[in-house]
């Protein structure tokens, strides 16, 4: 069964193909600067334990050239997976906003899209962006079944202890006012991983997810029970460019007393803010060289990232009742030695020590770095969002027993 995959950006088309039910993908690729001049086509093509990498530079003017390109790709006579595009059999779509009203993956039919467009209010940046993929992705793959997986799905699973805000409820049943969450494609598959390597169902953990953007959840049993990420995708963690979690004073100070309008406060917020805000840099690589030349701003930055993922796990660990494992995954999870230190620096207490030489360790699989005799584990479990959109996938089709 040819499963493929896409991630639609608002400039950009992340993409792999899957044999399913084989797990690994036989192609993968990244659409970059679309609508701009000298878009850039990455397309890699795995075959016999072998990587094959195509890159191109073209100017494409909308995601629909973008994908057509992709679908030229995948059927090139020399370097094609396939034949022809009516050879995928579904088509996956990550969607980022699901509202209350998407609680699983779901078929998209005509009244799923009307659901997913009266959600732009709720993601501006992203739900737009994935709704234009799928309406690409029907005219390319026009015999495929379109399939949307939501970020907000997992967390759908929240008690109303944890997602309800201490405002009138009409708000939050007239409004639909309320925390989502975000990431939790993400969040749910690196608990899975974690939960199987700990052969423990049951398994509390709460996971890390440290890129541009930033989350944490509380994982019970396989349940997301609480997240970082509220209404939007702006509170919580210190991020890239976003604040993470402020006062809500201080937007009406900006407003009220500095003159600010309210589009200027939340672009300020979302785009400014964070680490680029703090120290000039939103790339972590960049802030670590910073330090490295003695920036004592960049190096207070750093350690206020650190400090809220460890107030986090302080408060996650108590709404677990108990902690089995902590989990680093993304970008920043899982390439920065020195965070993830910084993180575990102290907290003895909830059981959690990090052997600093396993840390070092990079492998590019899940591992363990914790001190031997912890009674917490401490891993790195790379993420996969495509992996777990097309396992989904695959998982609906399934169960509908689907005809493809």
């Amino acid at each position: 069964m040819n499963l493929f995959v896409v991630n639609s950006g608002s400039s950009s088309i992340k993409y792999q193909l899957f044999k399913m039910p084989v797990e690994s993908p036989i192609c993968s690729g990244l659409v970059e600067r679309i609508g701009l001049e000298n878009s850039i086509i990455t397309h890699k093509i795995f075959t016999g334990g072998e990587e094959k990498v195509v890159r191109e530079t073209k100017t494409l003017a909308n995601h629909e050239e973008g994908l057509h390109e992709v679908a030229r790709l995948l059927t090139d006579a020399e370097i094609g997976v396939i034949k022809d595009p009516s050879e995928i059999d579904a088509v996956g779509h990550r969607v980022v906003h699901g509202g209350e009203a998407f609680k699983a993956t779901t078929f998209i039919t005509g009244d799923v899209k009307d659901k997913i467009q009266a959600l732009f209010k709720l993601a501006p940046l992203h739900n737009p962006a994935n709704y234009l993929g799928i309406q690409v992705a029907e005219k390319i793959f026009t015999q495929a079944k379109q399939v949307a997986v939501f970020d907000t799905a997992f967390h759908q699973q929240m008690p109303p202890v944890a997602y309800r805000y201490a405002i009138p409820k009409k708000y939050c049943t007239d409004e639909r006012i309320r925390a989502y969450g975000f990431h939790g494609t993400s969040h749910k598959y690196v608990s899975e991983q974690a939960a199987q390597y700990l052969g423990k169902e049951d398994a509390k953990i709460i996971t890390i997810h440290l890129g541009n953007g930033s989350s944490m959840t509380a994982v019970d049993g396989g349940r997301s029970v609480d997240t970082t990420m509220g209404f939007g995708p702006l509170s919580g963690l210190v991020m890239g460019t976003r604040s993470g979690d402020i006062d809500g004073s201080v937007i009406f100070h900006m407003i009220d007393q500095l003159g600010y309008s309210p589009a200027q406060v939340s672009n300020l917020l979302n785009k400014q803010s964070g680490m680029l805000g703090l120290t000039g840099y939103s790339d972590m690589r960049d802030i670590l060289k910073a330090i490295e030349a003695g920036d004592e701003e960049a190096a207070l930055a750093y350690d206020m990232y650190a400090y809220r993922i460890k107030k986090y796990i302080g408060a996650y660990a108590a709404v677990l009742n108990g902690l089995d494992a902590i989990v680093f995954t993304a970008g920043i999870g899982e390439n920065d030695v020195t965070m993830r230190e910084l993180v575990c620096r102290n907290m003895q207490y909830l059981g959690i020590k990090l052997d600093s030489e396993k840390n070092k360790v990079r492998n590019g699989n899940l591992r363990e770095i914790n001190e031997s005799g912890a009674p917490v584990k401490i891993l790195v479990v790379p993420t996969n969002e495509e992996l777990e959109i097309v396992k989904q996938c695959y998982a609906l089709l399934q169960s509908e027993n689907v005809s493809v």
